[in-house]
């Protein structure tokens, strides 16, 4: 009978140890899987924004000068190194249009989010991230 009780034990804490290892090779793999999917997420929604600035008849050549302006004006003498298309905002009315970019120069990156007014784009705000 306590060899009995002794094997029922054994598998058990087999059983518990296999457990746990399989438990923390899953969380290694999903934190792995997590920074290829953010990234894979990052490139699906500036495609999206490029296809609906796109779709809209918005020249993407306008939206790009008018945030390299915004940023000129907002870090003098400095050139923007990448011009990222973040977001498209499409509310009603053309002066409700919003198009967020982000720019980034010498390590230091700008958020900068411009507004539609009488068909023209304008620096609405412009945010240094941290």
């Amino acid at each position: 009978m306590d060899t009995i009780v002794l094997v029922v034990l054994i598998v058990i804490g087999l059983l518990i140890v296999l457990a746990v290892l399989g438990s923390i090779a899953a969380t290694r793999r999903n934190r792995a899987g997590a920074a290829r999917f953010s990234e894979s997420l990052t490139a699906v929604d500036r495609h999206l924004a490029d296809a609906i600035a796109t779709d809209h008849g918005w020249r993407r050549e306008t939206l790009d000068a008018a945030a390299r302006a915004a940023f000129a004006a907002h870090r003098p003498g400095v050139e923007a190194e990448t011009l990222e298309l973040l977001q498209i905002v499409d509310e009603p009315g053309t002066d409700s249009d919003l198009a967020i970019y982000r720019a980034a120069a010498g390590g230091a990156a700008t958020r900068i989010t411009l507004g539609r007014r009488d068909g023209a784009w304008y620096a609405k705000q412009l945010d240094d991230e941290r």
